[in-house]
C-alpha cells in the first residue's frame, strides 16, 4: 500500500458519528446534508427514466440535454455565456474534485488552499502527492475574512493550483468579487490554476447566488469550477455533480470520466435535469429555512459566555469555538454521549481548529431548537 495513503488520517467527523448513527433520540448535525429527501417531482423524473429503460452507458460528459441545460443554467445565472462545450457532467461534486485534480497535480506540486477546509479536499490533493499550503481565515464579531494578499503571497511563483472552496464548508465564508479577480490576475501571471469549489453557490443568505469566478474569468484563464446537484436540491445520495472548465480542457476530462467513472447513471442525469429546470422554488424555499435556522442559532448562542460564533454568510453550518476546549474530538464525544447531539470537531478541517465545533443548519426548525436545548447545559 502507498504510504500516502496509509498516512491519511481517517474521517474526524466518522469517528464521532459512528459512535451514535442508528442510535434511538440522536439529534444528527454533524453531516452535511438536508433533512428533507429530495424532493418528489424530482424522484418521479428518474423513475420515468427507469420505467423508459434508460440504464445503460451514458456520454462521458453527461447526456446532451443535461449538459445544454447546465450551460442555459449558469448562463442565466451569471449573466454571461457558458458554451456547451465548457460543462462536464460528473458523478459528484467529490468525483469533479478528484477528476480535476488528477489533470492537474504532479508529484511534488504545491496546492495552496484557504482553511477551516472540508477534509476531503485536502485529502485529494495529498493522495495524488502535492504539497499542500493552508492560509488561515480570520475569525471576527462580523464573520469570517480573508487577506487575499496573504493568500497570493503564499501562492508565490510557483504554486500549481490554487484550490479556494466559496461559499465555504464549515465557516460559511465568502469570497467576494474582488478578491477573486486578484486571485485570478496573479494565477495569469504565473500559470497557475484555480480550482473553485462552489457547490454551496445558491445556498447565500443576502443575494440569489454567491459571487463566483465564471463572472471574473476571461478567455484563457486556467480556471475549473466544481459544483453539485447535492446542496441545493437534496440530492446528496444520488451522487451527480459539473464542471464548467475551458472548452479546450474538454477532451481531457472527456478521458478521464471514461478511466474513473465512464458516467453518470441515465436516470439519475434525468433528475439532474428536472432539478436544475424546475427547481428553483425549492432552492428558495430551503434558503429561506436556513436563514431562519441561522438567526435561531445565533440568537441562542448568544445566551452561552463560552462561545464564540462568526456568523456565516452562506453554506449551512454554523462554524464555533467553546473555550477551554482543546481537544475537539473528544468534546463531540462528550456531548453526544451526554445530549444526544451529533456535532463535527474542528480538527476535522485542520488540527490549528481544535476547540471548533461546527453544526449542520439544514435541518427542521423545531429539531434545531431542541438540539439547542440539549447544548445549553454544556455550553452556556
Amino acid at each position: 500500500m502507498r504510504d500516502a495513503i496509509l498516512n491519511l488520517p481517517a474521517s474526524r467527523i466518522r469517528e464521532v458519528a459512528r459512535l451514535g448513527m442508528g442510535r434511538p433520540g440522536v439529534i444528527p448535525l454533524w453531516f452535511g446534508e438536508p433533512d428533507v429527501p429530495t424532493p418528489q417531482f424530482i424522484c418521479d423524473a428518474a423513475a420515468a427514466g427507469l420505467a423508459a429503460g434508460d440504464t445503460f452507458y451514458t456520454p462521458n460528459r453527461g447526456t446532451p440535454q443535461l449538459r445544454d441545460a447546465i450551460a442555459e443554467y449558469m448562463t442565466g445565472l451569471y449573466r454571461r455565456p457558458i458554451d456547451v462545450d465548457a460543462v462536464t457532467v460528473t458523478v459528484s461534486g467529490m468525483n469533479a474534485i478528484m477528476i480535476a485534480l488528477q489533470c492537474l497535480i504532479e508529484p511534488g506540486a504545491r496546492l495552496v488552499t484557504v482553511s477551516p477546509l472540508w477534509p476531503n479536499l485536502v485529502a485529494v490533493a495529498r493522495i495524488l502527492g502535492a504539497r499542500v499550503e493552508e492560509v488561515p481565515l480570520t475569525p471576527a464579531a462580523g464573520g469570517w475574512t480573508l487577506d487575499a494578499q496573504r493568500l497570493i503571497d503564499a501562492c508565490g511563483d510557483d504554486a500549481a493550483v490554487i484550490l479556494l472552496n466559496s461559499p465555504s464548508n464549515p465557516t460559511g465564508w465568502m469570497m467576494h468579487a474582488d478578491a477573486q479577480r486578484a486571485v485570478l490576475d496573479h494565477a495569469r501571471r504565473h500559470g497557475a490554476w484555480v480550482v473553485a469549489d462552489e457547490v454551496y453557490a445558491r445556498i447565500v443568505y443576502d443575494r440569489p447566488v454567491a459571487p463566483s469566478f465564471v463572472e471574473a474569468m476571461a478567455d484563457g484563464d486556467r480556471l475549473i469550477v466544481i459544483n453539485s446537484f447535492s446542496k441545493s436540491w437534496a440530492m446528496t445520495g444520488w451522487r451527480l455533480g459539473w464542471i464548467t472548465a475551458p472548452p479546450a480542457v474538454g477532451p481531457v476530462l472527456e478521458k478521464m470520466m471514461e478511466f474513473n467513472i465512464a458516467g453518470a447513471a441515465g436516470f439519475v442525469q434525468r433528475a439532474g435535469l428536472t432539478a436544475i429546470r424546475d427547481g428553483e422554488d425549492f432552492v428558495s424555499e430551503s434558503v429561506a429555512r436556513y436563514r431562519a435556522n441561522r438567526e435561531l442559532f445565533l440568537r441562542r448562542i448568544a445566551d452561552f459566555p463560552r462561545v464564540t460564533a462568526p456568523p456565516p454568510e452562506a453554506a449551512f453550518y454554523c462554524f464555533f469555538r467553546v473555550d477551554g476546549v482543546a481537544d475537539g474530538v473528544a468534546f463531540a464525544k462528550r456531548i453526544l454521549a451526554e445530549t444526544g447531539v451529533g456535532l463535527a470537531p474542528g480538527e476535522a478541517f485542520g488540527d490549528r481548529w481544535a476547540g471548533w465545533l461546527r453544526l449542520c443548519l439544514a435541518a427542521s426548525h423545531a429539531r434545531l431548537e431542541e438540539a439547542l436545548d440539549r447544548l445549553a447545559p454544556v455550553l452556556g
